[in-house]
């Protein structure tokens, strides 16, 4: 009698641990955390070509390997980093780049805003399904319409003569 009620016991016990996490699906915060956006790499060292002439140090100032992000975006986008100073505001030679880019305006609190948007979208998409008998994922509720089927995409492009990577099978 106790073999049995114990191996119940053991059985009940490890089919509800199976549902205490959520893992990564988790999407509220689980506190104050990093600001993933802030942290920037650093350029890699580089040797001198003379040791000779070498810049003068500048304590507390810029080094030659911290990031630029401001100097890089506008390299990257076809300006010059040396007409980039932040007493001068924007060259005259960039100045259509920089009015092109926000022609559409440069929200300030991209962030906060779009959380709201995203928590109301799923406040509206959970409004029928929020008693649940069991732990469900509202992220995959919600956002169920939106989610690609990565092997219909695999084979939309195969179809149309795209070399494609191999995929596992969908059972898997």
């Amino acid at each position: 009698m106790r073999a049995p009620l114990a191996l119940i016991v053991i059985a009940t016990a490890v089919a509800v641990s199976g549902c205490s996490s959520k893992g990564l699906r988790d999407i509220r915060p689980q506190g104050t955390g990093p600001d993933e956006f802030s942290v920037l790499p650093v350029k890699p060292l580089t040797q001198p070509k003379d040791y000779a002439v070498l810049p003068a140090p500048t304590p507390g100032g810029a080094n030659l390997t911290d990031p630029n992000p401001m100097g890089d975006a506008v390299v990257a986008l076809g300006g010059r980093e040396s007409a980039l100073d932040p007493g001068q505001g924007v060259p005259s030679s960039d100045q259509a780049l920089v009015s092109a880019s926000s022609r559409y305006g440069v929200p300030a609190n991209t962030r906060v805003a779009l959380a709201q948007e995203d928590a109301d979208f799923r406040k509206r998409q959970a409004r029928w399904t929020r008693v649940r008998l069991f732990p469900v994922d509202r992220y995959e509720q919600a956002y169920r319409k939106d989610a690609i089927d990565p092997f219909r995409q695999s084979q939309v492009f195969r179809r149309a003569g795209a070399a494609t990577p191999s995929a596992p099978p969908e059972d898997e």
